[in-house]
Order: C-alpha cells, then structure tokens, then sequence
C-alpha cells in the first residue's frame, strides 16, 4: 500500500493510501506500485490515477517523489477528473 499526498498550491487535493500510481512525468507516464526505488521526477501535463479508491486529477507542472512507499504529488495546477 501507498501513501499518497496530492498537492497543489491552492490546498492538499488528496491525503491517504492507493495501491498504484499512474503519472504523467514530463517524458511519458510513470507507474508507481509499492516497494518502488526512491525517485523524483518533474511532472508534465495530464492524467493523475490513484489505484483503488483514490481516483484521478488532470495534473500540469510540478514534481513526483516516491520515498519508503509516500508518494508525493506537487503540482502547479490540479483538479478532479
């Protein structure tokens, strides 16, 4: 299981757990799944999908950081999809 936090300058848009994540990182999607290597990437533009009951945001900007199953969303813009 994941721990996720989806932010955006405005406020925290999602705070909990998911079983994946599907990103849209500036050079094609990334997939994120518990267990995944420490990473960071700069997020480009477009669907957020939280696996589970997390569902989805349209993202643009910002960056992911996965660290000891926390994922970490801060995006310059976000909203529900």
């Amino acid at each position: 299981m994941l721990k996720v936090s989806v932010i955006s300058p405005e406020r925290v848009l999602f705070e909990g757990d998911a079983d994946s994540v599907v990103a849209p990182a500036f050079d094609g999607e990334v997939g994120i799944l518990a267990g995944h290597a420490p990473m960071m990437t700069l997020l480009g533009k477009g669907s957020l999908r939280l696996g589970g009951s997390g569902g989805s945001f349209t993202v643009e900007g910002g960056f992911l950081q996965v660290i000891d199953n926390h994922v970490r969303v801060v995006t310059e813009r976000a909203e529900r999809a």
